[in-house]
Protein backbone atom coordinates (compact mmCIF):
# COMPACT_ATOMS: atom_id res chain seq x y z
CA UNK A 1 0.00 0.00 0.00
CA UNK A 2 1.09 3.22 -0.74
CA UNK A 3 0.88 5.74 2.17
CA UNK A 4 1.36 9.13 1.18
CA UNK A 5 0.25 10.58 4.67
CA UNK A 6 3.80 10.49 6.28
CA UNK A 7 6.67 12.74 5.20
CA UNK A 8 6.54 11.74 1.57
CA UNK A 9 2.95 13.57 1.80
CA UNK A 10 4.71 16.44 2.69
CA UNK A 11 7.34 16.12 0.27
CA UNK A 12 4.36 15.28 -2.54
CA UNK A 13 2.82 18.61 -1.71
CA UNK A 14 6.30 21.01 -2.09
CA UNK A 15 6.93 19.26 -5.17
CA UNK A 16 3.21 19.94 -6.27
CA UNK A 17 3.96 23.92 -5.82
CA UNK A 18 5.84 23.97 -9.04
CA UNK A 19 3.36 22.43 -11.08
CA UNK A 20 0.34 24.00 -13.19
CA UNK A 21 -2.91 24.15 -10.94
CA UNK A 22 -0.99 23.37 -7.76
CA UNK A 23 -3.05 24.02 -4.58
CA UNK A 24 -2.51 24.18 -1.25
CA UNK A 25 -3.28 21.29 1.40
CA UNK A 26 -5.46 22.73 4.33
CA UNK A 27 -3.83 20.64 7.18
CA UNK A 28 -0.40 20.06 5.53
CA UNK A 29 0.09 17.50 8.66
CA UNK A 30 -3.45 16.23 8.99
CA UNK A 31 -3.17 12.27 9.46
CA UNK A 32 -5.38 9.63 7.98
CA UNK A 33 -5.81 8.33 11.74
CA UNK A 34 -6.60 12.10 13.13
CA UNK A 35 -9.02 11.94 9.40
CA UNK A 36 -10.72 8.60 10.84
CA UNK A 37 -11.36 9.85 14.24
CA UNK A 38 -13.33 13.43 12.94
CA UNK A 39 -15.69 10.92 11.11
CA UNK A 40 -16.18 8.48 14.15
CA UNK A 41 -16.74 11.44 16.40
CA UNK A 42 -19.73 12.32 14.18
CA UNK A 43 -21.17 9.31 14.38
CA UNK A 44 -24.07 10.43 16.60
CA UNK A 45 -24.68 13.56 15.39
CA UNK A 46 -25.65 12.36 12.06
CA UNK A 47 -27.37 9.43 13.73
CA UNK A 48 -29.46 12.39 15.31
CA UNK A 49 -29.99 13.97 12.04
CA UNK A 50 -31.23 11.12 10.19
CA UNK A 51 -34.63 11.54 10.22
CA UNK A 52 -34.52 15.30 9.51
CA UNK A 53 -32.00 13.73 6.43
CA UNK A 54 -34.45 11.70 5.27
CA UNK A 55 -36.92 14.32 5.49
CA UNK A 56 -35.07 16.46 3.20
CA UNK A 57 -34.64 14.36 0.59
CA UNK A 58 -30.83 15.60 0.47
CA UNK A 59 -28.07 15.66 2.73
CA UNK A 60 -28.11 18.55 5.03
CA UNK A 61 -26.67 21.78 4.36
CA UNK A 62 -24.88 21.87 7.92
CA UNK A 63 -23.73 17.84 7.08
CA UNK A 64 -21.85 18.96 4.21
CA UNK A 65 -20.34 22.20 5.60
CA UNK A 66 -18.83 19.66 8.70
CA UNK A 67 -17.44 17.53 5.65
CA UNK A 68 -16.04 20.04 4.43
CA UNK A 69 -13.91 21.24 7.57
CA UNK A 70 -13.18 17.70 8.19
CA UNK A 71 -11.27 17.25 4.82
CA UNK A 72 -13.92 14.36 3.75
CA UNK A 73 -13.96 15.58 0.50
CA UNK A 74 -10.25 15.27 0.15
CA UNK A 75 -9.89 11.87 1.36
CA UNK A 76 -8.39 10.60 -2.02
CA UNK A 77 -7.89 13.53 -3.54
CA UNK A 78 -4.23 14.37 -5.35
CA UNK A 79 -2.19 16.30 -3.30
CA UNK A 80 -1.48 18.53 -5.96
CA UNK A 81 -4.77 19.62 -5.72
CA UNK A 82 -5.31 20.29 -2.92
CA UNK A 83 -6.05 17.08 -1.80
CA UNK A 84 -4.49 14.44 0.88
CA UNK A 85 -4.06 11.25 -1.19
CA UNK A 86 -4.80 9.19 1.42
CA UNK A 87 -4.91 5.24 0.67
CA UNK A 88 -7.93 3.32 0.07
CA UNK A 89 -7.91 1.88 3.71
CA UNK A 90 -8.41 4.95 4.93
CA UNK A 91 -10.80 5.78 2.34
CA UNK A 92 -13.09 3.01 3.42
CA UNK A 93 -12.76 3.62 6.83
CA UNK A 94 -13.66 7.11 6.63
CA UNK A 95 -17.04 6.19 4.39
CA UNK A 96 -17.55 3.86 6.73
CA UNK A 97 -17.74 5.75 10.00
CA UNK A 98 -20.15 8.20 8.27
CA UNK A 99 -21.88 5.55 6.80
CA UNK A 100 -22.29 3.80 10.20
CA UNK A 101 -23.77 7.61 11.87
CA UNK A 102 -26.12 8.35 8.58
CA UNK A 103 -26.03 5.87 5.17
CA UNK A 104 -27.70 8.41 3.32
CA UNK A 105 -24.73 10.97 4.66
CA UNK A 106 -22.39 8.37 4.24
CA UNK A 107 -23.49 7.43 0.42
CA UNK A 108 -23.48 10.98 -0.69
CA UNK A 109 -19.79 11.67 0.50
CA UNK A 110 -18.51 8.40 -0.90
CA UNK A 111 -19.28 9.00 -4.46
CA UNK A 112 -18.65 12.25 -4.63
CA UNK A 113 -15.13 12.09 -2.54
CA UNK A 114 -14.03 8.95 -4.70
CA UNK A 115 -14.22 10.46 -7.76
CA UNK A 116 -11.15 12.21 -7.87
CA UNK A 117 -10.05 8.56 -8.75
CA UNK A 118 -12.08 8.79 -11.89
CA UNK A 119 -11.33 12.43 -12.99
CA UNK A 120 -7.46 11.37 -12.94
CA UNK A 121 -8.23 9.67 -16.35
CA UNK A 122 -8.88 13.20 -17.59
CA UNK A 123 -6.39 15.20 -19.35
CA UNK A 124 -4.53 17.69 -16.99
CA UNK A 125 -6.58 20.28 -17.80
CA UNK A 126 -9.76 19.40 -17.36
CA UNK A 127 -8.43 18.46 -13.65
CA UNK A 128 -6.87 21.77 -13.01
CA UNK A 129 -10.27 23.52 -14.31
CA UNK A 130 -12.14 21.10 -11.87
CA UNK A 131 -10.50 21.68 -9.12
CA UNK A 132 -10.11 25.68 -9.57
CA UNK A 133 -8.31 27.80 -7.27
CA UNK A 134 -9.16 26.15 -3.85
CA UNK A 135 -9.47 22.15 -4.56
CA UNK A 136 -13.17 22.20 -4.00
CA UNK A 137 -14.35 19.43 -5.70
CA UNK A 138 -17.37 17.44 -4.64
CA UNK A 139 -18.53 15.23 -8.45
CA UNK A 140 -20.96 11.91 -8.77
CA UNK A 141 -20.13 10.22 -11.53
CA UNK A 142 -23.31 8.82 -13.76
CA UNK A 143 -24.09 5.68 -16.49
CA UNK A 144 -26.85 5.37 -18.40
CA UNK A 145 -24.68 6.89 -21.68
CA UNK A 146 -26.01 9.53 -24.31
CA UNK A 147 -25.18 10.30 -28.15
CA UNK A 148 -22.98 12.97 -28.35
CA UNK A 149 -22.52 14.90 -31.33
CA UNK A 150 -19.26 15.66 -32.49
CA UNK A 151 -18.23 20.07 -33.40
CA UNK A 152 -15.14 21.59 -33.81
CA UNK A 153 -13.31 21.42 -30.71
CA UNK A 154 -15.73 19.09 -28.36
CA UNK A 155 -18.99 18.12 -28.40
CA UNK A 156 -22.53 18.71 -28.01
CA UNK A 157 -24.80 17.18 -25.58
CA UNK A 158 -28.41 16.93 -24.17
CA UNK A 159 -29.71 14.29 -22.17
CA UNK A 160 -30.57 13.45 -18.46
CA UNK A 161 -28.84 11.26 -16.05
CA UNK A 162 -30.54 9.60 -13.22
CA UNK A 163 -29.32 8.59 -9.37
CA UNK A 164 -27.04 11.74 -9.28
CA UNK A 165 -25.84 11.04 -5.43
CA UNK A 166 -25.34 14.62 -4.34
CA UNK A 167 -26.15 16.78 -7.27
CA UNK A 168 -27.14 19.45 -4.83
CA UNK A 169 -23.90 19.69 -2.78
CA UNK A 170 -21.74 19.06 -5.75
CA UNK A 171 -19.42 21.31 -7.93
CA UNK A 172 -19.24 18.64 -10.75
CA UNK A 173 -21.42 15.93 -12.30
CA UNK A 174 -19.33 13.53 -14.46
CA UNK A 175 -21.97 12.36 -17.21
CA UNK A 176 -21.63 9.57 -19.88
CA UNK A 177 -22.00 9.44 -23.17
CA UNK A 178 -21.78 7.66 -26.57
CA UNK A 179 -19.27 9.40 -29.28
CA UNK A 180 -19.91 7.64 -32.92
CA UNK A 181 -17.05 5.52 -34.54
CA UNK A 182 -17.42 5.36 -38.07
CA UNK A 183 -17.97 1.44 -38.76
CA UNK A 184 -17.70 0.46 -34.93
CA UNK A 185 -19.36 0.62 -31.93
CA UNK A 186 -20.17 4.11 -30.04
CA UNK A 187 -17.46 4.90 -27.71
CA UNK A 188 -18.52 4.95 -23.98
CA UNK A 189 -17.21 8.09 -22.32
CA UNK A 190 -17.14 10.37 -19.73
CA UNK A 191 -17.89 14.32 -19.59
CA UNK A 192 -17.25 16.78 -17.08
CA UNK A 193 -19.90 19.28 -16.38
CA UNK A 194 -19.75 22.37 -14.08
CA UNK A 195 -23.06 23.06 -11.22
CA UNK A 196 -24.31 26.01 -13.58
CA UNK A 197 -24.48 24.14 -16.63
CA UNK A 198 -26.84 20.84 -15.62
CA UNK A 199 -30.35 21.66 -14.07
CA UNK A 200 -32.03 19.22 -11.21
CA UNK A 201 -35.16 17.50 -11.44
CA UNK A 202 -36.70 15.87 -8.28
CA UNK A 203 -37.45 12.56 -9.18
CA UNK A 204 -35.86 10.91 -6.02
CA UNK A 205 -38.76 9.83 -3.93
CA UNK A 206 -37.86 6.22 -2.27
CA UNK A 207 -38.80 3.78 0.86
CA UNK A 208 -34.81 4.01 1.77
CA UNK A 209 -31.63 6.02 1.10
CA UNK A 210 -34.15 9.08 0.58
CA UNK A 211 -31.63 11.17 2.04
CA UNK A 212 -29.29 11.01 -0.43
CA UNK A 213 -31.30 13.50 -3.13
CA UNK A 214 -30.21 10.92 -5.80
CA UNK A 215 -32.01 13.03 -8.76
CA UNK A 216 -32.09 13.06 -12.32
CA UNK A 217 -29.76 16.20 -14.00
CA UNK A 218 -29.82 17.30 -17.21
CA UNK A 219 -28.26 19.84 -20.05
CA UNK A 220 -29.44 21.18 -22.89
CA UNK A 221 -27.14 21.34 -25.94
CA UNK A 222 -23.94 21.94 -24.12
CA UNK A 223 -20.61 22.41 -25.27
CA UNK A 224 -18.34 19.93 -23.93
CA UNK A 225 -14.70 20.91 -24.76
CA UNK A 226 -12.50 17.66 -25.65
CA UNK A 227 -10.25 17.74 -22.87
CA UNK A 228 -13.00 17.76 -20.68
CA UNK A 229 -13.92 14.12 -22.31
CA UNK A 230 -12.35 10.58 -21.22
CA UNK A 231 -12.40 7.31 -21.80
CA UNK A 232 -14.27 4.97 -19.16
CA UNK A 233 -11.65 3.45 -17.98
CA UNK A 234 -14.21 0.88 -15.72
CA UNK A 235 -14.83 -0.84 -19.13
CA UNK A 236 -11.61 -0.32 -20.98
CA UNK A 237 -8.96 0.84 -18.90
CA UNK A 238 -6.80 3.65 -18.49
CA UNK A 239 -5.92 5.15 -22.12
CA UNK A 240 -2.48 5.89 -20.91
CA UNK A 241 -3.05 9.50 -19.79
CA UNK A 242 -0.58 9.57 -16.52
CA UNK A 243 -1.56 13.14 -14.92
CA UNK A 244 -0.63 11.39 -11.05
CA UNK A 245 2.75 9.36 -10.24
CA UNK A 246 0.89 7.35 -7.54
CA UNK A 247 -0.90 4.19 -8.80
CA UNK A 248 -3.66 4.63 -7.47
CA UNK A 249 -4.79 6.50 -9.85
CA UNK A 250 -4.20 4.74 -12.63
CA UNK A 251 -6.14 1.47 -13.32
CA UNK A 252 -9.51 0.15 -14.25
CA UNK A 253 -12.17 1.96 -12.46
CA UNK A 254 -15.05 -0.79 -12.25
CA UNK A 255 -13.59 -2.52 -9.15
CA UNK A 256 -12.86 0.93 -7.15
CA UNK A 257 -16.65 1.82 -8.05
CA UNK A 258 -17.26 -1.13 -6.27
CA UNK A 259 -14.96 -0.47 -3.37
CA UNK A 260 -17.40 3.23 -3.17
CA UNK A 261 -20.54 1.42 -2.73
CA UNK A 262 -18.94 -1.27 -0.08
CA UNK A 263 -17.49 0.96 2.41
CA UNK A 264 -21.35 2.88 2.54
CA UNK A 265 -23.17 -0.52 3.01
CA UNK A 266 -20.17 -1.83 5.53
CA UNK A 267 -20.61 1.23 7.70
CA UNK A 268 -24.60 1.14 7.11
CA UNK A 269 -24.90 -2.44 8.61
CA UNK A 270 -22.15 -2.11 11.83
CA UNK A 271 -24.46 1.48 12.26
CA UNK A 272 -27.47 -1.56 12.69
CA UNK A 273 -25.80 -3.19 14.51
CA UNK A 274 -24.69 -0.80 17.15
CA UNK A 275 -28.84 -0.45 17.65
CA UNK A 276 -29.54 -3.81 17.80
CA UNK A 277 -26.79 -4.12 21.11
CA UNK A 278 -28.58 -1.49 22.68
CA UNK A 279 -31.77 -3.18 21.92
CA UNK A 280 -30.27 -6.21 23.37
CA UNK A 281 -29.34 -4.59 26.44
CA UNK A 282 -32.40 -3.31 27.30
CA UNK A 283 -35.43 -4.94 25.71
CA UNK A 284 -36.95 -7.69 28.03
CA UNK A 285 -38.20 -11.29 26.35
CA UNK A 286 -41.82 -11.60 25.82
CA UNK A 287 -42.22 -14.62 28.16
CA UNK A 288 -40.91 -15.96 31.44
CA UNK A 289 -38.35 -15.79 32.52
CA UNK A 290 -38.65 -12.07 31.59
CA UNK A 291 -34.89 -11.68 31.54
CA UNK A 292 -33.40 -9.29 29.29
CA UNK A 293 -32.69 -10.08 25.69
CA UNK A 294 -29.24 -9.80 26.01
CA UNK A 295 -28.87 -12.88 28.85
CA UNK A 296 -30.96 -15.48 26.73
CA UNK A 297 -28.72 -17.93 24.75
CA UNK A 298 -30.95 -17.36 21.77
CA UNK A 299 -30.08 -13.33 21.46
CA UNK A 300 -26.32 -14.35 22.15
CA UNK A 301 -26.29 -16.95 19.37
CA UNK A 302 -27.58 -14.11 17.32
CA UNK A 303 -25.05 -11.51 18.35
CA UNK A 304 -22.51 -13.84 17.88
CA UNK A 305 -23.01 -15.03 14.69
CA UNK A 306 -23.91 -11.34 13.23
CA UNK A 307 -20.52 -10.06 14.48
CA UNK A 308 -18.58 -13.05 12.30
CA UNK A 309 -20.33 -12.06 9.38
CA UNK A 310 -19.78 -8.33 9.62
CA UNK A 311 -16.05 -9.01 10.67
CA UNK A 312 -15.54 -11.09 7.68
CA UNK A 313 -17.35 -8.76 5.18
CA UNK A 314 -14.84 -5.76 6.62
CA UNK A 315 -12.11 -8.18 6.11
CA UNK A 316 -13.00 -8.95 2.65
CA UNK A 317 -13.77 -5.23 1.95
CA UNK A 318 -10.06 -4.25 2.78
CA UNK A 319 -8.58 -7.35 0.96
CA UNK A 320 -10.11 -5.70 -2.36
CA UNK A 321 -8.58 -2.77 -1.78
CA UNK A 322 -4.93 -4.08 -0.71
CA UNK A 323 -5.70 -5.82 -4.10
CA UNK A 324 -6.58 -2.98 -5.92
CA UNK A 325 -3.99 -1.07 -5.18
CA UNK A 326 -1.16 -3.96 -5.67
CA UNK A 327 -3.04 -4.34 -9.52
CA UNK A 328 -2.57 -0.47 -9.80
CA UNK A 329 1.43 -0.42 -8.66
CA UNK A 330 2.31 -3.74 -10.31
CA UNK A 331 0.75 -2.02 -13.77
CA UNK A 332 2.54 1.55 -13.12
CA UNK A 333 5.86 0.31 -11.72
CA UNK A 334 6.38 -3.13 -13.50
CA UNK A 335 4.35 -3.08 -16.63
CA UNK A 336 1.90 -5.71 -15.39
CA UNK A 337 -1.45 -5.91 -16.87
CA UNK A 338 -4.19 -4.61 -14.84
CA UNK A 339 -6.79 -7.63 -16.69
CA UNK A 340 -10.25 -7.34 -16.70
CA UNK A 341 -10.38 -10.52 -15.53
CA UNK A 342 -8.77 -9.25 -12.38
CA UNK A 343 -10.44 -6.25 -11.85
CA UNK A 344 -13.77 -8.84 -11.76
CA UNK A 345 -12.22 -10.59 -9.55
CA UNK A 346 -11.85 -7.96 -6.89
CA UNK A 347 -15.52 -7.07 -8.09
CA UNK A 348 -16.74 -10.22 -6.85
CA UNK A 349 -14.66 -9.81 -3.65
CA UNK A 350 -16.66 -7.01 -2.62
CA UNK A 351 -19.75 -8.42 -3.57
CA UNK A 352 -19.29 -11.68 -1.70
CA UNK A 353 -18.25 -8.74 1.46
CA UNK A 354 -21.40 -7.09 0.86
CA UNK A 355 -23.68 -10.69 0.43
CA UNK A 356 -21.97 -11.13 4.54
CA UNK A 357 -23.13 -8.18 5.47
CA UNK A 358 -26.77 -8.51 3.95
CA UNK A 359 -27.04 -11.66 6.03
CA UNK A 360 -26.35 -10.19 9.29
CA UNK A 361 -28.94 -7.45 8.75
CA UNK A 362 -31.44 -9.66 8.07
CA UNK A 363 -30.95 -11.71 10.81
CA UNK A 364 -30.57 -8.81 12.86
CA UNK A 365 -33.99 -7.01 11.29
CA UNK A 366 -35.46 -10.62 12.09
CA UNK A 367 -34.84 -11.31 15.62
CA UNK A 368 -35.17 -7.54 16.84
CA UNK A 369 -39.19 -7.59 17.04
CA UNK A 370 -41.92 -5.91 15.65
CA UNK A 371 -41.35 -2.55 16.25
CA UNK A 372 -38.84 -2.17 14.12
CA UNK A 373 -41.50 -1.87 11.48
CA UNK A 374 -42.70 1.09 12.43
CA UNK A 375 -41.79 4.06 9.96
CA UNK A 376 -40.07 5.79 12.73
CA UNK A 377 -37.78 3.27 13.87
CA UNK A 378 -34.15 3.72 13.35
CA UNK A 379 -33.31 0.13 13.43
CA UNK A 380 -35.70 0.26 10.44
CA UNK A 381 -34.85 3.44 8.62
CA UNK A 382 -31.37 1.55 8.45
CA UNK A 383 -32.85 -1.82 7.20
CA UNK A 384 -34.47 0.39 4.31
CA UNK A 385 -31.53 2.12 3.64
CA UNK A 386 -29.25 -1.32 3.14
CA UNK A 387 -32.23 -2.50 1.14
CA UNK A 388 -32.06 0.02 -1.43
CA UNK A 389 -28.20 0.24 -1.43
CA UNK A 390 -28.23 -3.75 -2.00
CA UNK A 391 -30.44 -2.86 -5.58
CA UNK A 392 -27.79 -1.75 -6.84
CA UNK A 393 -26.66 -2.96 -10.09
CA UNK A 394 -22.80 -3.45 -8.64
CA UNK A 395 -24.21 -5.63 -6.53
CA UNK A 396 -25.62 -8.54 -8.80
CA UNK A 397 -23.10 -10.95 -8.14
CA UNK A 398 -24.86 -13.56 -10.22
CA UNK A 399 -23.71 -11.69 -12.96
CA UNK A 400 -20.37 -10.86 -12.53
CA UNK A 401 -20.00 -14.23 -11.35
CA UNK A 402 -20.66 -15.43 -15.03
CA UNK A 403 -18.70 -12.91 -16.57
CA UNK A 404 -15.46 -13.57 -14.17
CA UNK A 405 -15.51 -17.00 -15.46
CA UNK A 406 -16.19 -16.15 -19.12
CA UNK A 407 -13.00 -14.12 -19.29
CA UNK A 408 -11.04 -16.52 -16.89
CA UNK A 409 -11.31 -19.41 -20.05
CA UNK A 410 -11.61 -17.10 -22.78
CA UNK A 411 -14.74 -16.08 -23.98
CA UNK A 412 -16.35 -12.32 -23.66
CA UNK A 413 -18.40 -10.88 -21.18
CA UNK A 414 -21.74 -10.85 -21.61
CA UNK A 415 -22.65 -7.69 -19.65
CA UNK A 416 -20.49 -4.74 -18.78
CA UNK A 417 -20.28 -5.98 -15.03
Amino acid sequence: MIDVAQASGRQRSQAASTVAGAIPVPEVHLTPQEMIRRATAMRQTLRDRQAATEAAGRILAETNDEFVKAGFYRVVQPRRFGGYEFDLPTYINVMSEVSRGCPSSGWVLALTSGHPIILADHPEQAQIEAYGSDGEYRCPSLGAPVPLQRVPGGYVVSGFWDYASGCDVATHVMVSGLIPQEGAAPKPVLMLVDRKDYTIIDNWKMLGMQGTGSRRVAVENLFVPEHRVAPIAMWVGSDGVKVHPNPMYNGRKAAFFMIEGGAVLMGSARGMFDLYDELLRNKSMRFAPKTKLMEHHEFQHYFGVAQALLDNADAALLRAAQDYMAACTAQTERGVDFSEEEDRRIFLMVQQATRLAFEAVDRIFTTAGTQTGQSASMLGRYYRDISVQRTHFTQQMDRTAVNFARLHFGFAPLSPF
